[in-house]
């Protein structure tokens, strides 16, 4: 029966999309030819295997404001079992933890730089991350830098560009399908890093 209504709903878009006249129809952009698609972002089990493998977090511009996106992404990290280290010239203490100044300041090793910085901001912190010896610099949704990535690259790090570890965790790891959410990871291939 699911099949059916499926098969029914199918049907049922495509005699829309036929009678719409071509004012009201809205293609979708072809995204193949833009710079910031490459396989690596796109990669499931890559993505798998840096949240599982780095646990301690550095959040470059964590804000001390909880209605802002990277104190929710931080928060979401520490109820998820990583270390996370706010990084912000501004603040002494977030989340009730010791907030750097900058990069260089942090006495412990660092797995993952996250950046909550603009996209002309991330080429010092890319620096910051080489001379720091961490493994991944990732830079949130919206902000893209090439040249800092391939200077990353260069250096033996992992790059992810335009993705939110929040949303990556909770869509690998954290069960944001039982919630209704297509996460586009359901296979049949056996995963090599497991939530538990």
């Amino acid at each position: 029966m699911q099949g059916l209504q499926a098969i029914s709903f199918h049907l049922l878009a495509t005699a829309i999309t036929k009678l719409l006249p071509d004012s009201l129809q809205f293609p979708l952009p072809d995204r193949s030819d833009l710079p910031f698609r490459a396989k690596h972002m796109d990669d499931i089990p890559t993505l798998r295997r840096i949240l599982k493998q780095n646990k301690t977090v550095a959040v470059v511009g964590l804000s001390a404001n909880w209605y802002r996106p990277s104190y929710f992404a931080a928060k979401y990290l520490l109820d998820h079992g990583f270390t996370v280290i706010p990084v912000n010239p501004t603040h002494t203490e977030v989340l009730g933890l010791k907030c750097y100044p900058s990069l260089r300041d942090i006495p412990q090793k660092v797995d993952i730089v996250d950046c909550f910085r603009k996209a002309e901001d991330i080429p010092p912190l890319a620096d910051a991350a080489i001379a720091i010896g961490a493994k991944v610099l990732w830079m949130q949704l919206g902000i893209i830098n090439q040249a800092a990535a391939e200077k990353a690259r260069k250096a033996g790090l992992e790059v992810v560009m335009n993705r939110c570890i929040k949303i990556e965790y909770a869509r690998l790891y954290g069960g944001l399908s039982f919630v209704g959410v297509n996460t586009k990871i359901i296979s049949a291939k056996r995963p090599l890093w497991l939530p538990y």
